[in-house]
């Protein structure tokens, strides 16, 4: 499995060229992008990247890979993260790692956002995976509440005994709404919520998703 992480993200970053501006994703898969950039840049590539969370920002420090604000550019050329779940539609959950508000941040400013992922990973319809949702600590109770209203049953997300706490200092409800049979109406629907900061559902947001299965790999797009 891990293999084939490394071989999804490996390809990926072919797309990458010099004087690139590159998100960098976060989790398992996003991990062996992270290596293969940083291997382009000790070998004289010119890069500047943008981190979608503290840990990838402490992984890019250690590999050497420079790093610029994001507030300082008007796009990102090219962004390689990972999925929790994706369908050929190019529909997304993002999120298990906790760095869903960057990410889609990230993602919303990027020219091409692409996709590693191994197979495990390809669904019919998005919704064995919970949907992260990103709330304001003061909103939890009510958000949870008003997620039960539109068919989510919504759990505080926790680690090691205690609330997990974002990057942004806010919790995350995994929530529940089993197959997610139209995801853009869901999308709408969780938006809607006050209190809510973002949510894992990503739509339309990825040009194209590379899995790789048992040492080979596998290109959708739109």
């Amino acid at each position: 499995m891990n293999n084939d992480k490394k071989i999804a993200a490996e390809e990926a970053v072919k797309e990458i060229k010099n004087g690139m501006v590159v998100g960098l994703g976060t989790g398992s898969t996003a991990y062996y992008a992270i290596h293969a950039v940083g291997a382009l840049v000790k070998n004289g590539m010119q890069l500047l990247t943008v981190p979608t969370s503290e840990q990838t920002k402490q992984m890019s420090i250690e590999l050497g890979i420079p790093m610029v604000d994001i507030n300082t550019i008007d796009a990102i050329d090219v962004t390689i993260d990972g999925a929790d779940e994706f369908t050929q539609n190019l529909e997304l959950i993002k999120g298990g790692g906790g760095a869903l508000l960057r990410e889609k941040i990230v993602a919303s400013l990027t020219k091409k956002q692409i996709i590693v992922a191994d197979s495990s990973k390809l669904v019919g319809e998005l919704g064995k995976f919970k949907v992260p949702v990103e709330v304001i600590p003061f909103a939890k109770g009510y958000v949870t509440q008003q997620l039960k209203t539109i068919g989510g049953i919504g759990l505080i997300r926790t680690k090691d005994g205690k609330e997990y706490v974002t990057d942004q200092g806010n919790c995350i409800i995994d929530a529940d709404f089993g197959l997610i049979e139209n995801p853009a109406k869901l999308d709408e629907q969780i938006n809607q919520i006050v209190g809510v900061v973002e949510h894992g559902l990503f739509i339309g947001l990825a040009d194209r998703v590379i899995m790789a299965k048992d040492g080979e790999t596998i290109s959708f797009s739109k």
